[in-house]
C-alpha cells in the first residue's frame, strides 16, 4: 500500500541557479504539502552515507563530489500516492526524457546536474527522509 510521504532534496545546482522558488512552488502547486525542510551542505562523507547503494558503481565519486559542491534543500512531503505523484512531476532522471513541464525538464542541466532528487520507494523515502529528519511522527 502506498503511503502518504515522500522525500526530496532540491540539489546544488538548482539551488545555485536560484530555481528553488519556483520548484517549491511546483511542489506545492501539484498538492503536496511541506511537512519538514532544510536548507543544508552535505559534507562528502555525508553525501557518501546518503548515496552508499552506489558506491560500487563508477559514478560514486562524483556524485558525492557534486552533492557536498553546495547548499541543498532537504523536505519531506505530504500527499496521497506521494512517491508515485511525485516521480512523475519531477521526471526522467535524464532531463532530455523527461516530460514537457517535469521540474527536471524545466530546471535540469544535465543527468548528473538533475536539479532534484526523488524517493523512488514507499521504504526509501522513510530511509531518506530519517537521514535528515527525526521526529517526523509528530505531524
Amino acid at each position: 500500500m502506498a503511503t502518504n510521504r515522500t522525500f526530496t532534496m532540491i540539489k546544488p545546482d538548482a539551488y545555485q541557479a536560484g530555481n528553488s522558488g519556483a520548484i517549491i512552488k511546483m511542489i506545492e502547486e501539484a498538492g503536496f504539502r511541506i511537512v519538514a525542510a532544510k536548507l543544508t551542505r552535505l559534507t562528502p562523507e555525508r553525501a557518501g552515507e546518503f548515496y552508499a547503494v552506489h558506491k560500487e558503481r563508477p559514478f560514486y565519486k562524483d556524485l558525492c563530489s557534486y552533492m557536498s559542491s553546495g547548499p541543498i534543500i532537504a523536505m519531506i512531503l505530504e500527499k496521497d500516492n506521494a512517491v508515485a505523484d511525485f516521480r512523475k512531476l519531477i521526471g526522467a532522471t535524464n532531463p532530455a526524457n523527461a516530460e514537457p513541464g517535469t521540474i527536471r525538464k524545466l530546471f535540469a542541466k544535465s543527468i548528473e546536474a538533475n536539479a532534484i532528487h526523488g524517493s523512488d520507494s514507499d521504504e526509501n523515502a522513510a530511509i531518506e527522509g530519517a537521514f535528515f529528519f527525526s521526529g517526523m511522527e509528530q505531524f
